[in-house]
């Protein structure tokens, strides 16, 4: 993961010979009771269908190929099934809005998972993630050599299970999300496996300024 002055800036601090960074990240209200009952709270796959509802089809294999890869990044807790989605910047994270909380985090670096959002479209997508604009022109050239119009249909669609070589390149090029080249506020998620109680600075309910 690249690392550079923009990273400096986050907000962190030293505690003991730990470095924590902040967090924000906003959750379904009904979290609170599970952060007072268990002193944790945590993400299962029914819980991304419930958020996606009809469309939950087309990304529950991209969560689950992050939660995957992720795990290898930070070892997964045996109990969650998927991550938590935090922002690094309290001025690029979600609002709360009813129904809704932001919980404002202090966590230990060693716990966070970086990548790029921007990048995650890709995955999301179930399209190939480029290097770079040579290595996208290059695959550009690839797909036509191959007689593919559309790079979207691998997956679902007219070209799924034709080519299964292709599909393995594409699912290789998405661990490039971990490949951190720009590191700002705006592109840059910090994901967990939990919240831990002790983690949590603030509450953020609707109508109040996350600070």
């Amino acid at each position: 993961m690249t690392k550079d002055r923009g990273r400096e800036r986050q907000e962190e601090k030293e505690t003991g010979q730990k470095k924590t960074v902040r967090l924000y990240t906003r959750q379904n209200d009904k979290t609170l009771y599970q952060l007072e009952r268990d002193g944790r709270i945590i993400n299962q796959r029914i819980y991304v269908e419930l958020h996606f509802g009809d469309i939950a089809p087309l990304f529950l294999d991209s969560y689950d190929w992050f939660t995957r890869k992720a795990s290898a990044i930070v070892e997964k807790p045996e109990d969650v099934q998927a991550p938590i989605w935090c922002s690094i910047s309290r001025e690029n994270c979600l609002r709360p809005v009813p129904g809704t909380v932001v919980y404002v985090l202090e966590v230990p670096e060693e716990q966070v998972i970086y990548f790029d959002d921007e990048k995650w479209d890709y995955v999301l997508n179930r399209i190939y993630l480029p290097k770079d604009k040579e290595d996208q022109e290059k695959y550009k050239q690839h797909l036509k050599e191959l007689g593919v119009v559309n790079g979207f249909e691998f997956f679902q669609g007219r070209y799924k299970g034709m080519y299964p070589e292709e599909e393995r390149r594409i699912q290789e090029s998405w661990n490039r999300i971990f490949d951190i080249d720009r590191w700002s506020v705006f592109n840059v998620c910090g994901n967990i496996w939990e919240i831990r109680r002790e983690w949590v600075l603030r509450i953020v309910h609707p109508g109040e300024d996350v600070l």
